[in-house]
């Protein structure tokens, strides 16, 4: 009986070791993000004269768009308007 326990304990410090030594053998590979970097964006709060709620909105600085978000009549959606590309506006001042 007690050997059976032993041999079962040397079984299982081999398994732990091998559990143990595998993970060390492989090397940590760094996997940082790819060229595509996300965009960065400006959000400012405000309101429409006239209107009845209040309007947040969004300037993508990479893609240079203007877009503004509101809550809907309801209050069950969001309401967007379509981007206004803004290099066509700051082009028209020249």
């Amino acid at each position: 009986m007690k050997t059976k326990v032993l041999w079962a304990l040397v079984a299982l410090n081999v398994l732990l070791l091998v559990g143990l030594i595998v993970p060390l053998g492989r090397t940590n590979v760094a996997r940082a993000q790819n060229n595509a970097r996300p965009s960065e964006y400006l959000m400012i709060p405000g309101e429409v004269i006239g209107g009845n709620s209040a309007v947040i909105y969004v300037v993508d600085e990479e893609k240079q768009q203007l877009s503004a978000m509101s809550l809907d009549q309801k209050g069950n959606g969001i309401d967007s308007m379509q981007p206004i590309d803004l290099r066509r506006v700051f082009e028209g001042g020249r």
